[in-house]
């Protein structure tokens, strides 16, 4: 009975010291990010880049051993540019894939749409998307957050260099969108607070292949200069109608929606002289050696290049803001949904493509007009605006 015992006593050691092992070498469970981006679709120029973007880092982590050992799995959905897709796509992965935090949409339109979901769902949402009614009002935003500068930072940097200039009359012209919408409203909001008067407030669709007629009335009044608010197709239509028309010696500015020097090739030509409020990440040769923002930005550039052999864009750089933000909250809280959004709104000197973010629980968004740089087209690239 002793032999009989001590085997057994034997055998359960053998068994306990290979659960041990087992339990030591097994995979911890993957920290899941779920993603809403318009990958195809009218607006995939903005989700392409953020998806790429997002896959390039997810690869960089695991490489690595994850996120304090467990591996990132990235939950990755084509809202196709519409906006349905988008409520649809945000459901299923917080109902299927209960995922603890979402990246995206990129569209301001599809986020709105989403905002009120995330909210009664507790799950914390940080947009690629840039309107500024996506974090504001706060108190009903509690659990979205966003990492493009606000259009109301961008009207603002336009509004100082348009003033820098000496011109105080302006045509305002936007594309019938939730990103238009909010940008024609914090133009007309604002330019009255510094002095601008807005002489002509033109409209037009995100399908319109002509605004010819829009750029004649204009042409009629005594407006200095043209600020366009849209993305897409019809931003790089409105310059070539303004070229096309003999309208350059009314200065042209495009939103902050205009960064990809792709709508610079679109454009063919026509885009000369055309200024535009960028994030740094645009023009890393134009930074100083000593900006916080250089060193983050020459990385993501080197990478992104090299593993897609394409220039990159505003719109990537969303990407890579809003994922390192989320990786950097999985890191310091784990895959708590509650805890995510504790830590984010709480999250000071984060330093990313678009600028130094300093959330808050009054800021979702963590930025200032002083994330921008004022940039012209110039020989078919970004230089500095003088």
């Amino acid at each position: 009975m002793k032999i009989k015992g001590r085997v057994i006593w034997i055998a359960l050691t053998l068994i306990v010291s290979l659960a041990l092992v087992f339990s030591c070498t097994k995979e911890k469970e993957p920290y899941k990010v779920g993603a809403v981006f318009s990958v195809t679709g009218r607006t995939s120029f903005l989700g392409e880049p953020e998806k790429k973007t997002a896959v390039m880092i997810a690869e960089a982590i695991n490489k690595v051993g994850g996120i304090n050992g467990h591996p990132l799995e990235l939950v990755i959905y084509d809202d196709e540019s519409d906006e349905t897709k988008a409520v649809l796509a945000v459901k299923r992965l917080i109902k299927k894939d209960k995922v603890p935090v979402i990246i995206g949409p990129s569209l301001s339109g599809n986020t709105l749409a989403v905002v009120k979901i995330v909210n009664d769902a507790k799950v914390p949402l940080v947009s690629c998307a840039a309107s500024n009614k996506i974090v504001t009002p706060v108190v009903n935003r509690k659990w979205v957050f966003k990492v493009p500068q606000s259009d109301t930072h961008a009207v603002e940097k336009i509004y100082d260099h348009l003033l820098k200039n000496g011109i105080k009359k302006i045509a305002i012209m936007s594309v019938s969108t939730g990103f238009g919408a909010s940008g024609r409203e914090e133009l007309l909001r604002l330019a009255p607070q510094v002095g601008i008067e807005i002489v002509a407030d033109e409209r037009y669709g995100p399908k319109d292949t002509d605004i010819t007629a829009q750029l004649t009335r204009i042409r009629g009044t005594d407006a200095q200069a043209i600020v366009n608010w849209s993305v897409g197709p019809t931003q790089v239509l409105a310059v070539k109608n303004w070229h096309d028309l003999g309208m350059t010696s009314i200065p042209f500015y495009q939103s902050h929606g205009f960064g990809s020097r792709k709508n610079i090739k679109l454009a063919a030509g026509a885009a000369e002289g055309v200024f535009c409020p960028l994030g740094r990440v645009n023009i890393p040769d134009l930074i100083p050696a000593d900006h916080p923002q250089k060193k983050v930005i020459e990385i993501y550039n080197k990478a992104y290049q090299e593993k897609y052999n394409e220039p990159l864009s505003s719109f990537g750089g969303h990407g890579w803001d809003a994922l390192n933000l989320v990786i950097d909250a999985l890191k310091a809280v784990g895959p708590d949904s509650a805890k995510i959004r504790d830590y984010i709104e709480t999250r000071t000197n984060y330093i990313g493509q678009h600028g130094v973010f300093n959330f808050s629980p009054t800021d979702h968004n963590g930025l200032t007009k002083e994330a921008f740089e004022m940039v012209v087209v110039k020989d078919g690239d970004w230089a500095l605006a003088p």
